[in-house]
């Protein structure tokens, strides 16, 4: 439903009112916004007029936030960003195009960076924007078109593709595992184990799948693959890792498959929209790339 224009008031107030709703002072404000002290308080007051309440509290030479106030910049302070973001992108892409996607931190840098430049000179029209998010978040809220999700197709109020899979084995440093000598699953309650944050069950699952009885699993804990990985570089434990995320440091002998005893992880990739984007041309064109490309990946079934 369309907002009635009443309730719509002008950019310029808006912007005055946050500007003055953060300093606390018209006498800023008003630096900051390029006009006249007088100016910035014809517009608060203007603000107030319109909206029937009163915004601060003025008790001289001290201005406070109302209760309401309060509330009501932070709400315009997200909107006025949420404009500045959707400008900025407009002006690198004036003929439209952009696409903005929420990547996992992991994925992101190490298989889908390096493919992006294949889907950017197939598609020159399209502007990608990227930011990293290690949890759900709601797409109503945030300036994003598409988020690449680990675990299942249960994300309410999104429609959803799925991507690939996922396989973990046991790895670590040379040095570590020609030290600890490890030649069965039962032995690995016992060494050093580090586990990910988004999967504290990671460990307890692999040792079930392979019939391991076990009283506790401890170990240091991480917050992202990238510094779960390195810490096993680094002879700290041994960590279930991703092949194909980890398949070059394993090629290259910093990392070792400590038993090759891998697990088909529970939940799997996929690419996530709201309804209302799901033709969005720029996210249709890189929703059917990224399928044929993870398709056509010599590592898929790592």
């Amino acid at each position: 439903m369309q907002t009635p224009r009443r309730f719509l008031p002008p950019t310029a107030q808006l912007a005055a009112f946050e500007a003055v709703a953060r300093t606390l002072s018209m006498t800023e404000a008003a630096r900051e916004l390029a006009l006249t002290q007088s100016a910035v308080s014809r517009q608060i007051r203007a603000l107030e007029d319109q909206l029937g309440a009163q915004l601060f509290t003025r008790d001289h030479p001290a201005l406070r936030l109302t209760a309401g106030g309060e509330a009501y910049a932070r709400e315009i302070r997200d909107a006025l960003r949420r404009i500045g973001q959707a400008t900025l992108a407009l002006r690198a892409n004036p003929d439209g195009g952009t696409l903005t996607l929420a990547i996992l931190p992991t994925f992101g840098t190490r298989w889908l960076a390096p493919r992006l430049p294949r889907f950017l000179s197939a598609h020159t029209g399209v502007q990608l924007n990227l930011v990293t998010r290690l949890n759900r978040f709601d797409f109503a809220a945030e300036t994003v078109d598409a988020a690449i999700h680990f675990g299942h197709a249960d994300w309410p109020g999104t429609d959803q593709a799925f991507l690939r899979d996922e396989t973990v084995v046991p790895v670590a440093a040379p040095e570590l595992v020609a030290r600890l000598q490890i030649g069965s699953p039962e032995a690995l309650p016992a060494a050093p184990l580090l586990h990910l944050a988004s999967r504290p069950d990671a460990w307890e699952t692999w040792l079930t799948t392979y019939g391991v009885a076990y009283s506790a699993v401890r170990g240091m804990l991480f917050d992202q693959f990238a510094t779960l990985a390195q810490a096993a570089i680094s002879g700290l434990g041994i960590a279930l890792l991703p092949r194909f995320l980890f398949h070059d440091e394993l090629a290259q002998g910093r990392l070792c498959v400590v038993l090759d005893r891998p697990m088909t992880s529970r939940g799997s990739y996929w690419l996530c929209w709201p309804p209302d984007r799901a033709s969005y041309p720029p996210l249709v064109a890189f929703r059917g790339w990224l399928q044929t490309a993870i398709a056509d990946d010599p590592r898929a079934d790592l």
